[in-house]
């Protein structure tokens, strides 16, 4: 549109460079952890994909991420399965269910929350948390010790699972942020509609609230799994490190991408350094991937926004 005025053709300059730096910061980051992983990926004498070991130090270096994907996955999807319920619940309530005095101190509260530093987070889950986690851990075993994930013969305090419990309520603040705020921007008027047509409150949400905010639900709680496997204090404070991939999950020990960079930057070599920033290339792409997923899926749900 040529006849546009000035301030329109330079919001929309501002704009189009804006969205072509974020892609070009994006493609030089790729870049730099390409550059400096691939010295490192020649040394290695174990498959960096499928080895559950992690020795680049060594003479020759053996390194593979095999146990980092797992733990980074599983850890994350967890936080997520147990934060996302809650979090739903707690915007739902302050949105729709609270008075409007308390909802406001709720909403502020959540807020704040979310903006906590993450080692906040792992100190309370190291000092507080995991000492009441070996006796839950064993609950849990002793209910669900039939499915491999919750079995074993040694629950313990510092193991996955307390660590998705600890990324779990550090995510859920985000997620339920988010999440009422899409709630909030749900037109009034569907939700009179129902009112009048004689639905009670659930299922005024159930009809009318829930279709219009999933696409929002889901990219909240994309964000919050983003956060997840990025984590690195927390998770780092939490998870004793113990090499090869457990399934089960109650049991200690345990490592993720970033809670491995984390503890063996300090005295990596060279090349280990190079691993660790290959380790990093691989989180980088699957969180890629998570993130393209997630678009993908709201996408498809347009009909509701």
């Amino acid at each position: 549109m040529g006849t546009g005025r000035a301030g329109d053709k330079i919001f929309v300059s501002a704009a189009r460079g804006s969205g072509i730096a974020v892609l070009a910061i994006m493609a030089a980051i790729a870049i730099f952890l390409v550059w400096k992983a691939i010295p490192a990926l020649q040394d290695n004498k174990a498959n960096f994909l499928t080895a559950e070991e992690w020795n680049p130090n060594a003479t020759p270096p053996r390194f593979g991420i095999a146990q980092l994907a797992f733990g980074t996955i599983v850890s994350s999807l967890l936080a997520m399965l147990i934060a996302t319920p809650v979090a739903i619940g707690i915007a739902l309530f302050i949105s729709f269910y609270s008075p409007r005095r308390l909802a406001s101190g709720l909403g502020y509260v959540v807020d704040l929350l979310a903006a906590v530093p993450s080692i906040v987070y792992g100190l309370w889950g190291l000092v507080f948390l995991s000492k009441h986690m070996e006796g839950i851990s064993g609950f849990l075993n002793g209910i669900l010790g039939w499915i491999p994930l919750f079995g074993g013969d040694s629950p313990g305090k510092n193991s996955i699972f307390t660590a998705s419990v600890v990324l779990a309520i550090m995510i859920l603040p985000i997620i339920s942020s988010i999440t009422r705020e899409v709630f909030l921007q749900v037109p009034r008027a569907n939700v009179e509609a129902a009112l009048a047509l004689g639905a009670t409150r659930w299922e005024t949400i159930r009809m009318a609230v829930l279709p219009y905010g999933r696409s929002g639900m889901i990219g909240a709680s994309m964000l919050g799994l983003g956060r997840a496997m990025g984590e690195t204090i927390a998770v780092a404070m939490v998870l004793t490190y113990v090499p090869g991939i457990n399934i089960h999950l109650l049991e200690n020990g345990g490592a993720t991408f970033a809670s491995n960079i984390a503890n063996s930057f300090d005295e990596a070599t060279t090349t280990g350094r190079g691993a660790l920033i290959a380790s990093g290339l691989v989180l980088f792409a699957i969180t890629l991937v998570v993130n393209m997923a997630a678009r993908a899926v709201v996408a498809r749900r347009k009909e509701f926004v």
